[in-house]
């Protein structure tokens, strides 16, 4: 049976929420854990959590309004909610930057720790399912913002695959730069959707132009 595209916003809109909740809950927990712990990794991954709540948010206020203005073209806040996809992205990438800075100057050893493990083991358990129900929805709604959305899911999902492996790499090898090397790789990956998030808005802005 095919689902309306209410339903479908109804559904876009109840994964943003979600998102937004579980990361604000995840991000303080990680955080205080992380501080007490002085692991730099948990604390960091906490930090981040913080960047899909941004990604969230601009998919929220995106569905409300085409939800409010039916009759409006959707482009206008498929624009906006982009380039808060994109900015996202590039704080992401920022902070990645800053964590590697940090862990290189001041010589500091990603450290596993038992919450370590089980948060980033919820994260990527939660991520992976939000990942693919964001994706889904967004192909179903021909929704590049959402789509969008969905690959700062994914990029969530390495994040936590990063903090899961440096610590057990830790833990077997002492190998302490482990956290570094990976979240070097997420910044590339990061920086390219972060691009393209915005090379989208402006493709869409063109067709507005046209369309006026």
């Amino acid at each position: 049976m095919e689902v309306s595209e209410d339903k479908l916003y109804q559904k876009a809109n109840f994964l943003s929420l979600f998102t937004i909740i579980y990361n604000l809950v995840e991000g303080i927990v990680s955080m205080i854990l992380g501080y007490e712990d002085e692991t730099l990794a948990l604390f960091g991954f906490g930090v981040d959590s913080f960047i899909e709540v941004m990604s969230g948010i601009g998919i929220v206020i995106m569905v409300q309004r085409i939800r409010q203005n039916p009759a409006s073209s959707k482009s206008e806040f498929e624009i906006r909610a982009l380039k808060i996809t994109g900015t996202a992205f590039y704080l992401l990438s920022a902070g990645l930057l800053a964590g590697i800075v940090l862990s290189v100057v001041n010589n500091h050893k990603s450290e596993a720790t038992f919450w370590g493990v089980i948060i980033s083991l919820i994260s990527i358990l939660v991520m992976v399912w939000l990942m693919n129900a964001k994706k889904s929805a967004g192909k179903k709604l021909h929704s590049d913002p959402i789509i969008s959305d969905a690959n700062c899911t994914r990029v969530c999902v390495y994040m936590s695959l990063v903090l899961l492996v440096s610590s057990l790499i830790y833990e077997l090898t002492g190998f302490a730069y482990a956290d570094v090397i990976g979240a070097a790789g997420l910044i590339y990956f990061s920086v390219s959707e972060g691009k393209e998030a915005f090379e989208k808005a402006k493709g869409k802005s063109c067709v507005c132009c046209k369309h006026d």
